[in-house]
């Protein structure tokens, strides 16, 4: 059974930080690329960021471009998002996904980070 459980989120003043983690289990963890999106109240779901199995691909939203840092281990088979110097416009559900092609696309239950004084 395909599970990808999200961790990390929670409430920060604008500024502050927060990990991300993306725990996966059932699928070949290492074979697929590893995505974080976020969706805000009333907006689509965007890609955040985006970790290719291997090498240096690594692609991020022009948001969050100096601010977000995208990494996988795959010995753990895990996906971080580190998020530095939040604003309040990075308010969001943020979802962790896992891709190898339009048959096997897995989503977690998304984890709420709120940045608010």
């Amino acid at each position: 059974q395909v599970q990808l459980v999200e961790s990390g989120g929670g409430l920060v003043q604008p500024g502050g930080s927060l990990r991300l983690s993306c725990a996966a289990s059932g699928f070949s963890f290492s074979s697929y690329t590893m995505n974080w999106y976020r969706q805000a109240p009333g907006k689509q779901r965007e890609l955040v960021a985006a970790r290719i199995t291997f090498g240096p691909g690594i692609n991020y939203a022009d948001s969050v471009k100096g601010r977000f840092t995208i990494s996988r281990d795959n010995a753990k088979n895990t996906v971080y998002l580190q998020m530095n110097n939040l604003k309040p416009e990075d308010t969001a559900v943020y979802y962790c996904n896992a891709r190898r092609d339009s048959q096997h696309d897995y989503w977690g239950q998304g984890t709420q980070v709120t940045v608010s004084s």
